[in-house]
Protein backbone atom coordinates (compact mmCIF):
# COMPACT_ATOMS: atom_id res chain seq x y z
CA UNK A 1 0.00 0.00 0.00
CA UNK A 2 1.00 3.65 -0.19
CA UNK A 3 1.71 5.78 2.85
CA UNK A 4 1.17 9.50 3.42
CA UNK A 5 3.60 11.68 5.34
CA UNK A 6 3.17 15.28 6.52
CA UNK A 7 6.42 17.25 6.65
CA UNK A 8 6.55 20.61 8.44
CA UNK A 9 9.59 22.88 8.03
CA UNK A 10 9.55 24.51 11.44
CA UNK A 11 11.35 27.82 11.78
CA UNK A 12 11.18 28.71 8.08
CA UNK A 13 9.06 31.86 7.70
CA UNK A 14 5.96 31.35 5.64
CA UNK A 15 6.59 27.79 4.56
CA UNK A 16 5.14 24.42 5.46
CA UNK A 17 4.91 21.46 3.12
CA UNK A 18 2.51 18.54 3.03
CA UNK A 19 3.80 15.93 0.62
CA UNK A 20 2.29 12.61 -0.39
CA UNK A 21 5.24 10.26 -0.74
CA UNK A 22 4.93 6.93 -2.48
CA UNK A 23 7.02 4.09 -1.06
CA UNK A 24 8.41 0.92 -2.52
CA UNK A 25 5.40 -0.86 -1.07
CA UNK A 26 3.42 0.46 -4.03
CA UNK A 27 4.68 -2.62 -5.85
CA UNK A 28 6.55 -3.56 -9.00
CA UNK A 29 3.66 -2.48 -11.20
CA UNK A 30 3.99 1.18 -10.14
CA UNK A 31 4.78 3.86 -12.69
CA UNK A 32 8.38 5.09 -13.19
CA UNK A 33 7.47 8.30 -11.32
CA UNK A 34 6.22 6.25 -8.38
CA UNK A 35 9.47 4.25 -8.34
CA UNK A 36 11.55 7.45 -8.14
CA UNK A 37 13.53 8.07 -4.99
CA UNK A 38 13.23 11.11 -2.75
CA UNK A 39 16.56 12.97 -2.72
CA UNK A 40 17.18 15.89 -0.35
CA UNK A 41 19.95 18.27 0.60
CA UNK A 42 20.03 21.23 2.97
CA UNK A 43 22.62 23.83 3.90
CA UNK A 44 23.19 27.53 4.53
CA UNK A 45 23.03 30.00 1.64
CA UNK A 46 22.41 33.75 1.47
CA UNK A 47 21.80 33.95 5.21
CA UNK A 48 19.01 31.33 5.18
CA UNK A 49 18.58 27.59 4.91
CA UNK A 50 18.60 26.34 1.33
CA UNK A 51 16.68 23.08 1.06
CA UNK A 52 16.47 21.08 -2.17
CA UNK A 53 14.13 18.15 -2.81
CA UNK A 54 13.58 16.06 -5.93
CA UNK A 55 12.11 12.74 -7.02
CA UNK A 56 14.21 10.89 -9.57
CA UNK A 57 15.47 7.42 -10.33
CA UNK A 58 19.11 8.52 -10.73
CA UNK A 59 20.17 9.78 -7.29
CA UNK A 60 23.83 10.57 -8.22
CA UNK A 61 22.61 12.74 -11.12
CA UNK A 62 20.25 14.62 -8.81
CA UNK A 63 23.01 15.23 -6.29
CA UNK A 64 25.16 16.65 -9.08
CA UNK A 65 22.34 19.10 -9.88
CA UNK A 66 22.10 20.02 -6.20
CA UNK A 67 25.84 20.74 -6.15
CA UNK A 68 25.38 23.09 -9.10
CA UNK A 69 22.52 24.89 -7.34
CA UNK A 70 24.54 25.45 -4.17
CA UNK A 71 27.46 26.74 -6.23
CA UNK A 72 25.14 29.16 -8.03
CA UNK A 73 23.80 30.51 -4.74
CA UNK A 74 27.38 30.99 -3.54
CA UNK A 75 28.37 32.77 -6.77
CA UNK A 76 25.41 35.14 -6.59
CA UNK A 77 25.93 35.86 -2.90
CA UNK A 78 29.54 36.81 -3.63
CA UNK A 79 28.23 39.36 -6.15
CA UNK A 80 25.23 40.74 -4.28
CA UNK A 81 26.05 40.64 -0.58
CA UNK A 82 26.44 43.88 1.37
CA UNK A 83 28.68 41.95 3.76
CA UNK A 84 31.13 40.25 1.38
CA UNK A 85 34.29 42.37 0.88
CA UNK A 86 34.72 43.26 -2.77
CA UNK A 87 31.20 42.24 -3.85
CA UNK A 88 29.71 44.16 -6.76
CA UNK A 89 27.15 45.70 -4.41
CA UNK A 90 29.83 46.86 -1.98
CA UNK A 91 31.79 48.44 -4.83
CA UNK A 92 28.70 50.19 -6.22
CA UNK A 93 27.91 51.62 -2.78
CA UNK A 94 31.50 52.74 -2.16
CA UNK A 95 31.52 54.67 -5.45
CA UNK A 96 28.12 56.37 -4.94
CA UNK A 97 28.11 59.95 -6.18
CA UNK A 98 31.60 59.56 -7.61
CA UNK A 99 31.83 57.13 -10.52
CA UNK A 100 30.17 54.20 -12.28
CA UNK A 101 31.33 50.68 -11.44
CA UNK A 102 31.72 47.73 -13.81
CA UNK A 103 29.59 44.87 -12.48
CA UNK A 104 28.44 41.39 -13.44
CA UNK A 105 25.45 41.09 -15.78
CA UNK A 106 23.46 39.33 -13.06
CA UNK A 107 23.67 42.40 -10.84
CA UNK A 108 22.44 44.61 -13.66
CA UNK A 109 19.60 42.16 -14.34
CA UNK A 110 18.50 42.22 -10.70
CA UNK A 111 18.61 46.01 -10.57
CA UNK A 112 16.61 46.29 -13.78
CA UNK A 113 13.90 43.97 -12.39
CA UNK A 114 13.97 45.89 -9.11
CA UNK A 115 13.36 49.15 -10.96
CA UNK A 116 10.34 47.64 -12.73
CA UNK A 117 8.83 46.49 -9.42
CA UNK A 118 9.55 49.92 -7.92
CA UNK A 119 7.56 51.53 -10.71
CA UNK A 120 4.68 49.07 -10.33
CA UNK A 121 4.56 49.62 -6.55
CA UNK A 122 4.83 53.42 -6.59
CA UNK A 123 8.28 53.18 -5.06
CA UNK A 124 7.32 51.13 -2.00
CA UNK A 125 9.80 48.51 -3.16
CA UNK A 126 13.14 50.30 -3.39
CA UNK A 127 16.55 48.64 -3.19
CA UNK A 128 18.15 51.95 -2.17
CA UNK A 129 16.59 51.47 1.27
CA UNK A 130 20.15 50.35 2.06
CA UNK A 131 20.80 53.93 3.17
CA UNK A 132 18.64 53.15 6.22
CA UNK A 133 20.39 49.94 7.23
CA UNK A 134 22.97 51.67 9.39
CA UNK A 135 20.23 53.25 11.52
CA UNK A 136 17.80 50.30 11.59
CA UNK A 137 19.85 47.16 12.17
CA UNK A 138 18.03 43.95 11.28
CA UNK A 139 20.74 42.00 9.45
CA UNK A 140 23.55 40.13 11.20
CA UNK A 141 23.99 43.29 13.28
CA UNK A 142 20.46 43.41 14.77
CA UNK A 143 20.68 45.39 18.01
CA UNK A 144 16.98 45.85 18.94
CA UNK A 145 17.25 49.63 19.21
CA UNK A 146 14.92 52.30 17.78
CA UNK A 147 16.86 55.02 15.96
CA UNK A 148 16.16 58.70 16.49
CA UNK A 149 13.87 60.50 14.07
CA UNK A 150 16.62 62.90 13.07
CA UNK A 151 18.88 60.05 11.95
CA UNK A 152 16.04 58.56 9.90
CA UNK A 153 15.13 61.86 8.23
CA UNK A 154 18.77 62.42 7.28
CA UNK A 155 18.78 59.20 5.25
CA UNK A 156 15.48 59.64 3.38
CA UNK A 157 16.89 61.87 0.58
CA UNK A 158 19.27 58.99 -0.22
CA UNK A 159 16.41 56.53 -0.84
CA UNK A 160 15.36 56.88 -4.49
CA UNK A 161 15.53 54.04 -6.99
CA UNK A 162 15.38 56.57 -9.84
CA UNK A 163 18.94 57.61 -8.98
CA UNK A 164 20.34 54.22 -10.05
CA UNK A 165 21.92 54.43 -13.48
CA UNK A 166 22.34 51.12 -15.33
CA UNK A 167 24.48 51.17 -18.48
CA UNK A 168 24.39 47.79 -20.20
CA UNK A 169 26.61 48.90 -23.05
CA UNK A 170 29.39 49.86 -20.62
CA UNK A 171 28.42 47.11 -18.15
CA UNK A 172 28.25 49.58 -15.26
CA UNK A 173 26.02 50.79 -12.44
CA UNK A 174 26.17 54.26 -10.89
CA UNK A 175 24.46 55.62 -7.78
CA UNK A 176 24.07 59.32 -8.50
CA UNK A 177 24.09 60.63 -4.92
CA UNK A 178 26.93 60.30 -2.46
CA UNK A 179 25.87 58.24 0.54
CA UNK A 180 23.34 56.14 -1.38
CA UNK A 181 23.42 52.39 -0.82
CA UNK A 182 21.67 49.53 -2.55
CA UNK A 183 20.65 46.43 -0.62
CA UNK A 184 19.36 43.39 -2.49
CA UNK A 185 17.94 41.57 0.52
CA UNK A 186 14.42 41.98 -0.84
CA UNK A 187 15.10 40.44 -4.24
CA UNK A 188 18.43 38.57 -4.26
CA UNK A 189 17.15 35.23 -2.94
CA UNK A 190 14.28 35.27 -5.40
CA UNK A 191 16.75 35.81 -8.24
CA UNK A 192 18.87 32.90 -6.96
CA UNK A 193 15.81 30.63 -6.75
CA UNK A 194 14.97 31.59 -10.34
CA UNK A 195 18.46 30.60 -11.47
CA UNK A 196 18.27 27.37 -9.47
CA UNK A 197 14.97 26.55 -11.19
CA UNK A 198 16.62 27.03 -14.58
CA UNK A 199 19.54 24.79 -13.61
CA UNK A 200 17.16 22.07 -12.41
CA UNK A 201 14.97 22.25 -15.51
CA UNK A 202 17.94 22.10 -17.89
CA UNK A 203 19.20 19.03 -16.03
CA UNK A 204 15.89 17.28 -16.66
CA UNK A 205 14.31 17.45 -13.19
CA UNK A 206 10.51 17.54 -13.24
CA UNK A 207 9.18 17.01 -9.72
CA UNK A 208 11.32 19.10 -7.38
CA UNK A 209 11.37 21.86 -4.80
CA UNK A 210 13.79 24.72 -4.12
CA UNK A 211 13.33 26.46 -0.76
CA UNK A 212 15.47 29.40 0.36
CA UNK A 213 14.12 31.08 3.48
CA UNK A 214 10.76 32.60 2.57
CA UNK A 215 11.21 31.93 -1.16
CA UNK A 216 10.21 28.64 -2.70
CA UNK A 217 9.69 27.11 -6.14
CA UNK A 218 7.83 23.87 -6.75
CA UNK A 219 8.21 22.08 -10.06
CA UNK A 220 5.82 19.53 -11.47
CA UNK A 221 3.53 17.36 -9.39
CA UNK A 222 3.63 14.48 -6.98
CA UNK A 223 1.61 11.51 -8.24
CA UNK A 224 -0.38 13.80 -10.51
CA UNK A 225 -1.35 16.23 -7.75
CA UNK A 226 -0.21 19.83 -7.20
CA UNK A 227 2.00 20.59 -4.21
CA UNK A 228 0.11 21.60 -1.08
CA UNK A 229 1.89 24.54 0.56
CA UNK A 230 1.05 26.00 3.94
CA UNK A 231 0.99 29.74 4.66
CA UNK A 232 2.53 30.48 8.03
CA UNK A 233 0.38 32.00 10.77
CA UNK A 234 2.11 35.38 11.31
CA UNK A 235 1.35 35.37 15.04
CA UNK A 236 1.22 31.63 15.63
CA UNK A 237 4.02 29.31 16.77
CA UNK A 238 6.76 28.37 14.29
CA UNK A 239 5.53 25.96 11.65
CA UNK A 240 1.80 26.52 12.16
CA UNK A 241 -0.13 27.19 8.95
CA UNK A 242 -3.43 29.05 8.89
CA UNK A 243 -4.13 28.17 5.23
CA UNK A 244 -2.92 26.06 2.31
CA UNK A 245 -2.75 26.60 -1.42
CA UNK A 246 -2.12 24.05 -4.15
CA UNK A 247 0.45 25.00 -6.79
CA UNK A 248 2.46 23.44 -9.60
CA UNK A 249 5.38 24.95 -11.51
CA UNK A 250 5.08 28.07 -9.40
CA UNK A 251 6.89 30.27 -6.94
CA UNK A 252 5.62 30.73 -3.41
CA UNK A 253 7.18 33.73 -1.64
CA UNK A 254 6.19 35.08 1.77
CA UNK A 255 7.25 38.34 3.42
CA UNK A 256 6.20 38.93 7.03
CA UNK A 257 6.82 41.15 10.02
CA UNK A 258 7.66 38.07 12.14
CA UNK A 259 10.89 36.96 10.43
CA UNK A 260 13.24 39.61 11.86
CA UNK A 261 11.78 41.83 14.54
CA UNK A 262 11.85 42.95 18.15
CA UNK A 263 9.16 44.15 20.53
CA UNK A 264 9.35 47.31 22.61
CA UNK A 265 6.51 48.74 24.69
CA UNK A 266 4.13 46.27 22.99
CA UNK A 267 5.07 47.63 19.54
CA UNK A 268 6.58 45.38 16.87
CA UNK A 269 9.61 46.74 14.98
CA UNK A 270 10.59 44.67 11.95
CA UNK A 271 12.89 44.67 8.94
CA UNK A 272 10.47 45.63 6.14
CA UNK A 273 10.99 49.38 6.01
CA UNK A 274 8.71 51.83 4.22
CA UNK A 275 11.10 53.90 2.06
CA UNK A 276 8.72 56.86 2.22
CA UNK A 277 8.88 57.18 6.01
CA UNK A 278 12.01 55.28 7.00
CA UNK A 279 10.00 53.26 9.54
CA UNK A 280 8.75 49.65 9.56
CA UNK A 281 5.64 49.27 7.39
CA UNK A 282 2.48 48.94 9.50
CA UNK A 283 -0.39 47.89 7.21
CA UNK A 284 0.24 44.14 6.83
CA UNK A 285 1.39 41.16 8.87
CA UNK A 286 2.28 38.92 5.94
CA UNK A 287 2.07 38.78 2.17
CA UNK A 288 2.38 35.58 0.14
CA UNK A 289 2.86 35.85 -3.62
CA UNK A 290 2.44 33.02 -6.12
CA UNK A 291 3.93 33.61 -9.57
CA UNK A 292 5.75 31.90 -12.40
CA UNK A 293 8.77 34.12 -11.62
CA UNK A 294 10.63 33.67 -8.34
CA UNK A 295 12.45 36.99 -8.57
CA UNK A 296 9.23 38.93 -9.22
CA UNK A 297 7.43 37.13 -6.41
CA UNK A 298 10.18 38.01 -3.94
CA UNK A 299 10.19 41.71 -4.81
CA UNK A 300 6.43 42.14 -5.31
CA UNK A 301 5.77 40.60 -1.88
CA UNK A 302 7.74 43.43 -0.25
CA UNK A 303 6.09 46.15 -2.33
CA UNK A 304 2.61 44.82 -1.56
CA UNK A 305 3.44 44.50 2.14
CA UNK A 306 4.34 48.20 2.28
CA UNK A 307 1.43 49.34 0.08
CA UNK A 308 -1.03 47.69 2.44
CA UNK A 309 -3.98 45.36 1.85
CA UNK A 310 -6.18 47.49 -0.41
CA UNK A 311 -3.58 49.02 -2.70
CA UNK A 312 -1.46 45.87 -2.50
CA UNK A 313 -4.29 43.59 -3.62
CA UNK A 314 -5.15 46.03 -6.40
CA UNK A 315 -1.56 45.73 -7.64
CA UNK A 316 -1.67 41.93 -7.48
CA UNK A 317 -4.87 41.87 -9.52
CA UNK A 318 -3.30 44.14 -12.17
CA UNK A 319 -0.15 42.08 -12.68
CA UNK A 320 -0.29 39.09 -15.07
CA UNK A 321 0.65 35.66 -13.64
CA UNK A 322 0.77 37.07 -10.09
CA UNK A 323 -1.56 35.99 -7.27
CA UNK A 324 -1.45 36.63 -3.56
CA UNK A 325 -2.71 36.19 -0.01
CA UNK A 326 -2.50 39.11 2.41
CA UNK A 327 -2.92 39.11 6.18
CA UNK A 328 -3.60 42.72 7.11
CA UNK A 329 -2.57 44.53 10.29
CA UNK A 330 -6.13 44.01 11.54
CA UNK A 331 -5.84 40.24 10.87
CA UNK A 332 -8.11 40.27 7.82
CA UNK A 333 -7.26 37.67 5.14
CA UNK A 334 -7.47 38.79 1.50
CA UNK A 335 -7.13 36.29 -1.37
CA UNK A 336 -6.64 37.27 -5.02
CA UNK A 337 -9.19 36.14 -7.58
CA UNK A 338 -6.86 33.62 -9.24
CA UNK A 339 -6.17 31.75 -5.98
CA UNK A 340 -9.67 31.46 -4.56
CA UNK A 341 -10.21 27.94 -5.92
CA UNK A 342 -6.77 26.81 -4.66
CA UNK A 343 -6.92 28.44 -1.21
CA UNK A 344 -8.09 26.54 1.88
CA UNK A 345 -8.45 28.35 5.21
CA UNK A 346 -7.53 25.97 8.02
CA UNK A 347 -8.20 28.42 10.85
CA UNK A 348 -8.24 32.19 11.28
CA UNK A 349 -4.73 33.59 11.85
CA UNK A 350 -3.80 34.14 15.49
CA UNK A 351 -4.52 37.71 16.57
CA UNK A 352 -1.73 39.35 18.58
CA UNK A 353 0.47 42.49 18.43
Amino acid sequence: MCRRFCVHRAGTPGLCLCLALMTAACGPGASPAARSRLVERAGAAMGSELRLTAWAADEPAVRSVFDAVFKEFERLEALMSVWRPGSDVQRINAAAGDHAVAVNADVRDVLRIARQVSEWSDGTFDVTFGALTDVWKFDHDQDNTIPGEEAIRARLPLVDYRQIEIDDRAGTVFLKRKGMRIHLGGIGKGYAVERAKEISRRAGLHDFMIQAGGDLYVGGHKDGRPWKLGINDPRGPDGRSFATIELSDSTFSTSGDYARFFMKDAVRYHHILDPRTGHPARLCRSVTIASDSAVLADAVAKGVFILGPEKGMALIERLPHVEGVIVSATNEVLVSSGLKDKFVLLAPPTNAP
